[in-house]
């Protein structure tokens, strides 16, 4: 899979990742179960980059992620989206 560097320095990155903001309420009633398995799903299929920020559900999507992650022991990185990465 193709790579991006994030800013000048920031590390490389999978071009394709997962975006997290409808997890946690942002769009309505967040299902865990749902969220949790689409996770386990992208990571399946070979993603390797999980996008989350506090913004999100003030700290509740991270949350979620890190239970997904750890119930999978999958290895991704999931880089906080602090708005400053290119």
């Amino acid at each position: 899979m193709k790579t991006r560097k994030l800013g000048k320095n920031g590390p490389a990155v999978p071009a394709l990742g997962l975006g997290c903001m409808g997890m946690t309420g942002i769009y309505g009633e967040p299902n865990e179960a749902e969220s949790i398995a689409t996770i386990h799903r992208a990571v399946d299929l070979g993603v390797k980059l999980i996008v989350t920020s506090d913004a999100y559900g003030a700290g509740a999507n991270e949350e979620l992620v890190g239970r997904a992650i750890k119930a999978d022991a999958t290895g991704c990185s999931s880089p906080r989206n602090s708005g400053t990465w290119a």
